[in-house]
C-alpha cells in the first residue's frame, strides 16, 4: 500500500483512511493537526499507531512519511496546503471542491505542469463508483435526451449554529463556504460527467445571513434541453432524481450517494432495476481508483479527471457569480 498523509481530522477523514485501508490502496503514515492531542487521537481512533504526527505544515510536508496527501481542511484553505504538497513532491487527493475560483485552478494547472510527476485529484467520490457509471451507460443507451432533475438535499448539523447567529466554516464566504460548494457540487459533476458542458447557467439561491446560500436551484442549459439541479443544506428532502429520454426515464433515489437506479419505459408499464448494491464505505472506489492511477502512473485517466475538475470549478463559479455570492479567496 502506498503511504498517505492527512490534513483534517474530522469524521470525512477518518472515512476516507477506512476506505483507503479496506481497498488496500493507502495505509496512514503521518497526521497533520494544530494540536498534538487532535493529532494523536485520530492515530488512536483510527488504528495506525505508527503513524507520526505533525503541528506545523514545514515540517509535515518535509517529511518522508509520506508520498500522497489527503487534504480535507475548510475548503479556503485547499489551495494553499495544495500547493505547499505539490512544490513539496507529494501526490494530492483534495476533497472537494477542489479550489474556490478558477484563478486558483488555473494557478494551480501551472503548477501542476512545472511538476510532471506529481498527481492531483479532487476527491468527488460518487463518479468513481459502480452506480454512477450505470447511469452514464443507460444514458448512452436512450432515443433522446430532453433534459434532467437531479436533486441532492441534507439537513447540516453545522445549520444549528447558524440558526443560533453563528457563522460555522461550512456556512462561512471567508472560508469559501455554502450548499453549491458542498452538496451541489456532486450534482454538478454529476451533470458535467453525464450531459458535458453547458451553454450557460444560473442560480437562485436561498441566502443565509451569513452571505451564503443555504439551499437553492441552478439551471444549466443546454442547446436542446435544460438540467435542473437543486440542492441545500438546510433542509432534508426525499425528491428523487429523473433523467429524460422521450418515453424512457432514468430515476435516481439520489443523485448525490446514487444508491437505487431504475428505468422507467413504455408509460411506466416496463420498469427496471439497473443499480448495483453500494459498498459500505462509499468512498472505497475513490480510494482504490487513485492508489492504481498514482501506481501504474496512468496519465490519461488523470487528465481526464483534471480536466472534469477544472470544468466543475468553473461552473460553480459562474453559479456563484450568477446568484451575486462572494468569497474572501476571489479577492486574492
Amino acid at each position: 500500500m502506498q503511504k498517505l498523509g492527512i490534513i483534517g481530522t474530522n469524521w470525512i477523514t477518518g472515512q476516507f483512511v477506512n476506505a483507503a485501508r479496506e481497498a488496500e490502496a493507502f495505509e496512514l503514515t503521518a497526521v497533520y493537526s494544530r494540536t498534538e492531542e487532535k493529532a494523536e487521537q485520530f492515530k488512536t481512533d483510527y488504528t495506525a499507531p505508527e503513524a507520526n504526527t505533525y503541528t506545523t505544515l514545514t515540517g509535515f510536508f518535509g517529511s518522508r512519511d509520506f508520498e500522497t496527501v489527503y487534504i480535507a481542511s475548510p475548503n479556503s484553505l485547499h489551495f494553499k496546503q495544495a500547493k505547499q504538497a505539490i512544490e513539496a513532491g507529494k501526490n494530492v487527493i483534495v476533497e472537494k471542491p477542489a479550489f474556490s475560483n478558477p484563478d486558483e485552478m488555473a494557478d494551480m494547472i501551472a503548477l501542476l505542469a512545472d511538476h510532471p510527476g506529481q498527481f492531483l485529484f479532487e476527491a468527488a467520490r460518487q463518479i468513481h463508483e459502480a452506480n454512477f457509471k450505470i447511469v452514464q451507460d443507460a444514458i448512452a443507451k436512450l432515443p433522446s435526451i430532453n433534459g434532467a432533475t437531479l436533486s441532492y438535499m441534507k439537513y447540516s448539523s453545522r445549520y444549528d449554529a447558524v440558526l443560533a447567529g453563528e457563522e460555522p466554516n461550512i456556512f462561512s464566504p471567508h472560508f469559501s463556504g455554502g450548499a453549491l460548494q458542498d452538496l451541489g457540487v456532486y450534482v454538478v459533476y454529476d451533470a458535467l460527467s453525464w450531459f458535458g458542458q453547458p451553454i450557460t447557467v444560473d442560480y437562485q439561491a436561498e441566502m443565509l445571513p451569513t452571505k451564503v446560500d443555504g439551499k437553492g436551484v441552478a439551471t444549466l442549459h443546454y442547446p436542446d434541453y435544460d438540467v435542473t439541479l437543486i440542492f441545500g443544506k438546510t433542509v432534508d428532502s426525499y425528491l428523487t432524481s429523473e433523467i429524460y429520454g422521450g418515453q424512457s426515464t432514468i430515476v435516481l433515489d439520489n443523485a448525490g450517494t446514487i444508491g437505487q437506479v431504475d428505468l422507467y419505459e413504455d408509460g411506466g408499464q416496463k420498469i427496471k432495476s439497473l443499480g448495483e448494491q453500494s459498498l459500505a464505505n462509499p468512498m472505497m472506489a475513490e480510494a482504490a481508483t487513485f492508489a492504481t492511477i498514482i501506481a501504474n502512473h496512468d496519465t490519461k485517466r488523470y487528465h481526464e479527471l483534471l480536466q472534469l475538475s477544472q470544468s466543475v470549478n468553473a461552473v460553480l463559479y459562474q453559479l456563484r457569480q450568477s446568484a451575486g455570492i462572494q468569497f474572501d479567496a476571489d479577492q486574492h
